[in-house]
């Protein structure tokens, strides 16, 4: 375990995919998706970017403006009603294979009678593809809870994607505590005294946040108790400004599920996690599953992807 970590109690977390909640996804069913667009951010900053009463949604241009940079282009949403609705979901794309495009995302996005084909997936200039193959972690237990560092999945669409850039690079090394990340996704807006709202939200943009990582869990080796966490996540909090929290924090809202976190590595900006679960407000928290701690999975199942340290 990294220094700082611990080992989290059963039903902390909250699962972010679309308005799922756990207890939905347990029963099999699922509560519609809200249009939106990503993140929960200062108060302080939403008012600054003109957010108020009655111009609610109003308050997020720094945020998208964040998350439209040329290095986070790769990022696609997904949708679960042939495209009428956006933002039930996130992912991102790391290349092509063989005339295919590859995204990852995270595995809860996927009830375990699901598969790729069950929803479509807009790439950056807004082309629709579909999805034909699944790959899940095979550490991927079903439950954020005890497995959320291990909630991994590889979609494989049914033609390549040409319009999001150089694919990107993976993080690699196991230094990401203290550093500060940018967390990205199609999901609900919010500010952290409220938390995610209708309000908050319009069209089906992206948008992000930062944050700085504050607890690391490494992967658990060899079999698990019962109730044991497998380890292999990163966490950071949402802090006020006037407890210490800057300017562009937040955390991650519903639908940003299976999007991607980045910080800076030595060679350019690198994925290091994927988004997975969390709260809402202040105080709270949002999880990453680890792609470090993964990287040789990622690897195999999609030959060519580039990493950096």
């Amino acid at each position: 375990m990294a220094p700082g970590a611990f080992i989290m109690q059963l039903g902390r977390r909250r699962l972010v995919a679309g308005a799922f909640s756990a207890g939905s996804l347990a029963a099999g069913s699922l509560v519609t998706a809200r249009k939106a667009g990503a993140v929960v951010v200062q108060d302080e900053t939403w008012r600054a970017e003109g957010g108020g009463p009655g111009r609610e949604a109003m308050g997020f241009r720094a945020h998208v403006a964040l998350a439209h940079q040329p290095q986070f282009r790769g990022l696609m949403a997904l949708s679960s009603d042939e495209g009428e609705s956006w933002g039930v979901a996130s992912s991102t794309w790391l290349g092509n294979v063989q005339g295919h495009g590859l995204l990852l995302t995270a595995a809860h996005v996927f009830e375990s009678d699901e598969s790729a084909e069950d929803y479509v997936y807009r790439t950056p200039s807004g082309r629709i593809r579909q999805g034909t193959d699944l790959v899940i972690h095979p550490k991927w237990s079903g439950s954020t809870d005890d497995t959320g560092g291990f909630d991994f999945a590889i979609v494989t669409l049914d033609a390549p994607v040409d319009d999001a850039g150089p694919p990107p690079l993976l993080y690699s090394a196991n230094r990401e505590m203290g550093r500060r990340i940018v967390m990205i996704g199609f999901g609900n807006r919010g500010i952290g005294s409220v938390g995610e709202n209708a309000m908050y939200s319009t069209g089906s943009d992206k948008a992000a946040a930062e944050n700085t990582v504050d607890e690391v869990m490494s992967a658990v080796g060899g079999k698990l108790s019962k109730g044991e966490e497998a380890g292999n996540w990163i966490a950071v909090t949402l802090h006020r400004t006037s407890d210490g929290g800057s300017r562009m924090d937040g955390i991650l809202g519903s639908g940003d599920s299976g999007g991607s976190a980045w910080l800076m590595a030595g060679t350019g900006w690198a994925i290091c996690g994927v988004n997975s679960s969390g709260g809402e407000k202040y105080e709270e928290r949002a999880y990453f599953a680890r792609v470090s701690g993964v990287a040789e999975w990622i690897a195999k199942v999609v030959p060519g992807v580039r990493f950096a340290a």
